[in-house]
């Protein structure tokens, strides 16, 4: 598959309306951006704005879609695994050495390429749990 044409490059906007957000994790605006890096590795950069009004960027996210373990860069204690089912379905999963578990992803896009949901779970950077659901809308491939 080219880069032009794999469902989770570019922008993609949150829809608030349709997400379904944990009580600790309530964003009022949201863009993802998916890149493929020429390895064909992923990296999402996402950014918005959060519940109290201030404007959050999130470190960009890296998934190497083999489904074999990667130590999570600046948390080396960290294993990352990601694997794609299909090629409209990414999953994530970060867990610790012992196996517990600190975040899971599941990305589904669209058969036409013109929305994706995401069901996120794990712990945030206050040791709090979440979990939710989320809507997005290409704004460009």
């Amino acid at each position: 598959m080219s880069h032009a044409s794999d469902p989770f490059a570019g922008a993609w906007k949150l829809v608030p309306e349709k997400s379904q957000f944990d009580l600790s994790h309530r964003p009022s605006e949201a863009t993802m951006v998916f890149e493929i890096e020429s390895d064909g590795h992923y990296v999402m950069k996402a950014e918005g704005v959060n519940g109290q009004g201030q404007k959050v960027s999130e470190k960009p996210q890296h998934f190497i879609a083999d489904g074999q373990e990667h130590p999570v860069p600046d948390y080396p204690q960290l294993i990352a695994v990601a694997t794609r089912p299909d090629v409209n379905t990414l999953h994530a999963k970060v867990t610790r050495p012992d196996g517990s578990t600190v975040g899971e992803s599941l990305m589904v896009v669209s058969p036409d390429g013109r929305s994706l949901s995401a069901t996120n779970s794990g712990v945030d950077g206050q040791l709090r749990t979440f979990q939710q659901r989320t809507s997005w809308e290409r704004i460009q491939h």
